[in-house]
This record gives C-alpha cells, structure tokens and sequence, in this order.
C-alpha cells in the first residue's frame, strides 16, 4: 500500500518541476521576443588547440569592430540586419586580416543564419536559450569551441560598446527586456534554464 503513494519529498519535486515548468513556458513569449530583437555572434575556432582558441578571440574582436562601422547611426534591428548581410564579404575580410597578421593561412566565412543557442551569461547580463539570428563567423576547418555573444546591440565589446541600458534609451529593448536578462526580474538565469529544459521536453514529445 505505501508502495503506491508517493512519498512527501517525491510530491514536493514534481511540484517543483511543474512550477519551474510553468514559469518557463509563461517566460517562453518574453524569450522569443528578446530573441527577435537580436542578433547574436557566433565565431566557430579551426580546432580546440589553444593557439586556435586564442585566434578566435582575436578574430572576435574585430570582427566585432567592424560590424559597429557598418552599423548606421543610431540602426535599428531590420537597419542593422541589412547592413550587416550586404557586408558579409567585409566581415570576413576582417577576420582573414587577423589570422594572417598572425601568419596562419585559414580561410574565413562569415553567413547570417537561424542558429539555436544554449542559455548564457555574460558579464552584467544573460540570455536564454533559443533560435536566434545570427552572424555566424567560421575559421578554417570550424571544427573547434564556439564563442558566442551578441552582435547587435553592440553588447559585447568592452568600452566600444552599448550598455543595456543604452540599448534601452536607443528603443532596442524594453524595459521589460532589460529587466529579465539582467536580473532584475529576479533569478533570471534560473528561468532561463527553465525555458530550455521546457524546450527540450517538448522536442522529446514532438
């Protein structure tokens, strides 16, 4: 007979799956709204050696750089966008200039994609998991770690950069937008992991 109820710390973590479930699918429209007001950057390495990861670093910063060039002033999303595509060939030409300028013969591509990414922290914010458009910048054989931040709004480039603040004063996030990844809304990257957990689900029942 005890065999058939459940016990009281059983009760209590189906519970907490099911809270934590139902923030994340009630968070799931705040998300693919943040996730269609960015563009995120994806560099993938040549290979996990450490002078292959340093290069994407490298190769990061400037491609990074010259995107905010292109970018017009004061861009929106869809300005940026464009920008961006009708730049492809100059993106990749800035990462071709470092990897040269650091004697190895890797070519560089550099494409706008729909790509899916992890939840992630940065520094002063995070973002969750989903489908983002994204700039995506390969080295050489792309076989090593990705390095993934955002492209636009410009939030990952140090004192060249926007603050998320600033994004919201530009009108590229909301308020609201702001609150939920920099934590004001509260255990923001707990939420986060919620929307993918609730993700994975569903494409396991899919």
């Amino acid at each position: 007979m005890n065999d058939r109820k459940l016990k009281r710390w059983e009760l209590a973590l189906m519970c907490g799956v099911l809270v934590a479930l139902a923030g994340a699918a009630w968070l799931g429209q705040e998300g693919q709204e943040l996730s269609d007001s960015l563009i995120r950057l994806h560099v993938v390495a040549n290979s996990d050696s450490r002078a292959d990861q340093e290069l994407k670093l490298a190769v990061r910063d400037q491609v990074l750089a010259r995107a905010e060039e292109i970018y017009p002033q004061g861009a929106t999303l869809e300005e940026a966008r464009a920008a961006l595509e009708g730049n492809l060939n100059q993106l990749a030409a800035a990462g071709r200039a470092v990897v040269e300028e650091r004697g190895y013969d890797y070519p560089v591509t550099a494409q706008l994609t729909q790509s899916w990414f992890p939840t992630k922290e940065y520094e002063g914010f995070a973002l969750p998991a989903g489908n983002y458009t994204a700039l995506r910048v390969t080295i050489g054989e792309g076989e090593g770690q990705n390095w993934w931040c955002v492209a636009f709004p410009p939030l990952c480039l140090g004192a060249a950069s926007e603050s998320v603040e600033q994004s919201v004063e530009a009108g590229r996030f909301t308020p609201d937008q702001a609150a939920l990844i920099t934590g004001d809304s509260g255990g923001y990257v707990l939420k986060f992991k919620g929307m993918e957990l609730l993700g994975q689900l569903q494409g396991m029942f899919s």
